[in-house]
């Protein structure tokens, strides 16, 4: 018998966290960024019982360090051309935030609105 409610999906349970801490960090960075003028590239490695380790400058692929260091989640911040990268990587679970260029926001802005066309008569 169906009782009404949809079945729940089990990657929304397991990505929630991830994705809220990799908004986090992105939310970290940017703050960061706005606060000193020497933005440093760095990645997080989370490990299997919750330690924290940190890598400045590492240009090592996700799945590199995830293997080496027995990682369990990873989050790789960047910046580059005025951009803010959050790249995470936890089990089969990926995310890529980025924030927008703050010059491309401000030609938008002053653009003004888009205009609508209707072809109804």
């Amino acid at each position: 018998m169906f009782s009404g409610n949809p079945p729940r999906r089990v990657d929304k349970l397991s990505v929630g966290p991830f994705l809220q801490d990799a908004e986090s960090i992105l939310n970290a960075a940017q703050s960061a960024a706005d606060a000193t003028s020497n933005p440093t590239d760095f990645t997080i490695l989370i490990g299997p019982e919750g330690g924290i380790h940190m890598l400045a400058e590492s240009d090592w692929p996700l799945a590199s360090l995830e293997s080496h260091y027995g990682a369990r989640t990873l989050y790789r911040v960047s910046q580059a051309s005025g951009r803010i990268t959050v790249e995470g990587r936890s089990g089969l679970a990926r995310c890529r935030l980025q924030t927008e260029n703050p010059q491309a926001v401000a030609r938008r802005l002053l653009a003004g609105p888009v205009p609508h066309f209707s072809l109804a008569r």
